[in-house]
């Protein structure tokens, strides 16, 4: 039987489900004007965005990787949450893993009246972009600052002017506040373990519903797969299809923006917040 797309019969059961978990990924802050590492999005400069969020790209070239990942940070930083992130929040979906790294989740749940991390927490599996570790002693926090150093500044604009990008010494490079090592993004590279695998057993493990928001096959497959092993029902929200949708219980296909909205909320159900937590 191929996937249900009534959205009514999705909020159905979605009103019976007692443990959602919300699995997301890049294509929920394309609305956003977040870029994607796949696709249109997945060149920077003349490199591969993927080969550059690596651990040996940056041992390689420390310099080029943090000017893409300043480049990022400034795109995140300009951007605001959209209709499925507040989505999302509104519903307060108990568990939320995010695969992507931007935090625009994260400022729409601060925004959302009566939500917080405490009914719905976020685990970034994938770390976060605005959070730096120390290659040296370790140290891992959160930094806002933009440029996080100053020989950053300016240089997200190089490419849009076609010129070659300089090459940063090491010690202008965003260095840690308590050893003076050389920082890294605090996000999960390609070849790294991703983060809270743990706990994300045992939510997936209790999980009856999970939303497949903006996530490719390869991503989400194993824990949609776990969820319906155990009688639970799966819903993907995607603007593409991929390999696996065939096996899901509700596919949505289009803007998650839009598709997500229409799915969690039904016509009229609009409150004061934008949305309500009616079904």
């Amino acid at each position: 039987m191929p996937p249900s797309t009534d959205y009514a019969a999705f909020r159905a059961v979605l009103r019976q489900s007692k443990h959602v978990v919300a699995i997301a990924g890049a294509g929920l802050s394309a609305a956003s004007g977040i870029p994607t590492f796949r696709g249109a999005g997945g060149l920077w400069r003349s490199y591969d965005a993927i080969s550059l969020a690596t651990p040996d790209a940056f041992n390689e070239n420390p310099s080029r990787v943090w000017q893409f990942y300043h480049m990022r940070r400034e795109k995140a930083r300009a951007a605001e949450p959209n209709a499925a992130h507040m989505a999302l929040a509104v519903l307060a979906v108990p568990h939320f893993l995010r695969t992507n790294v931007d935090g625009l989740s994260r400022r729409a749940l601060e925004r959302t009246p009566g939500a917080d991390e405490g009914t719905a927490p976020i685990l970034e599996m994938h770390g976060r972009l605005f959070e730096t570790i120390c290659t040296s002693c370790g140290d891992r926090r959160m930094n806002m600052d933009s440029p996080i150093c100053p020989a950053l500044a300016g240089t997200e604009a190089i490419v849009e002017r076609h010129e070659e990008e300089p090459d940063i010494p090491l010690d202008k490079l965003p260095r840690c506040q308590k050893c003076s090592g050389l920082l890294r993004p605090g996000v999960v590279w390609f070849g790294e373990i991703p983060l809270h695998l743990h706990e994300i057993q045992q939510i997936v493990g209790k999980a009856d519903l999970g939303l497949i928001v903006g996530t490719s096959s390869t991503v989400r497959c194993g824990y949609a797969a776990d969820i319906q092993k155990r009688g639970g029902k799966t819903a993907v929200f995607n603007l593409q299809e991929s390999d696996g949708d065939h096996v899901t219980d509700f596919l949505f296909m289009g803007p998650c923006e839009e598709t997500l909205s229409r799915g969690l909320f039904a016509y009229g159900e609009r409150a004061e917040t934008g949305m309500s937590k009616k079904m």
